[in-house]
């Protein structure tokens, strides 16, 4: 309680606010002033009125809020804490598949880097990907880097979806057979999926939604029960959200390690140290926030 009534007293000093993700523990998400996924947080760090952004999330999320928001300060509190998926494609491999995909629209899931989002046409997020990739011209699509939300997309478009390789560990473990055996067990549950699972994981959902659709999908369905498909903190949240509801985790714990590299301690130390600013070359953010701006403007 003394950290937190700390943070809070940082906070107001530093004119700051702290976004934190949906995968976040609890003690982080508690002072945090806004929780989200990926897009909404990304919207809501032009909307504060606030000098200092402490992005409680992955380093791609911090480097996002910092080319939205180059007048302000924007601090991550663990500058180890990355997104692997983000880091298996890089600017130069965008480059040499311009070459040779020249009549194709490059779209970049918004877990990347910011010199692959320089690099590309559009961003989108899980919750966006299929109305972004239909709002492009171009029929030839390059989508990257994950592989399995590519293929959810091209379940959902008549447009030629190229992917990439890249994929996120947490999605891609999930095994089907678990969650057949847990849906036998608990027939009457609804299997909520996150489009960046394994394709034969996707097949066996209800609803396929991004982190915050599925928020919004337990709080108004009259179900009872739910085999939620993600990253545990999400379930976690759920549970405190609705204890009236089961939420079922499918046999076993995805964790992402990175995400979880951020604590309480780390956000109070972020505040009162001022670390650890996220910076962008300006070249490269003018370059990426026009691709993100496209994507924000019809989502």
């Amino acid at each position: 309680m003394e950290l937190k009534k700390e943070i809070e007293k940082l906070k107001r000093e530093r004119n700051a606010v702290v976004l934190a993700h949906n995968y976040q523990i609890q003690e982080v998400q508690e002072v945090a002033d806004f929780v989200g996924d990926s897009l909404e947080l990304a919207r809501l760090s032009q909307k504060v009125n606030a000098k200092v952004i402490v992005f409680a999330g992955v380093y791609f999320m911090a480097e996002t809020a910092k080319i939205l928001n180059p007048e302000k300060t924007v601090l991550i509190p663990e500058k180890d804490a990355r997104c692997p998926m983000a880091d298996m494609v890089t600017a130069e491999e965008v480059r040499k598949l311009r070459k040779r995909y020249p009549d194709a629209a490059f779209v970049a899931y918004v877990n990347t880097n910011a010199d692959v989002k320089a690099e590309v046409d559009i961003i989108c997020t899980s919750a966006n990907a299929v109305k972004v990739v239909e709002s492009l011209p171009q029929k030839r699509i390059v989508f990257l880097p994950d592989k399995n939300l590519a293929h959810w997309v091209s379940l959902n478009t008549d447009k030629e979806i190229i992917p990439f390789y890249g994929y996120c560990y947490v999605h891609q473990d999930f095994d089907p057979e678990k969650i057949k055996q847990l849906k036998k067990e608990h027939p009457q549950a609804l299997v909520l999926v996150h489009p960046e699972a394994d394709p034969e994981v996707v097949a066996l959902a209800d609803q396929v939604l991004s982190t915050s659709g599925m928020l919004r999908y337990v709080e108004k369905s009259s179900a009872e029960e739910f085999i939620v498909v993600t990253e545990e903190g999400l379930l976690e949240m759920l549970r405190r959200k609705h204890p009236e509801k089961k939420i079922l985790s499918p046999g076993m714990k995805g964790i992402c390690r990175d995400m979880k590299k951020i604590s309480l301690n780390s956000v109070y130390t972020s505040l009162k140290e001022m670390r650890y600013p996220v910076e962008v070359p300006e070249e490269v953010a003018r370059r990426a926030r026009k691709s993100i701006k496209r994507m924000l403007e019809i989502s």
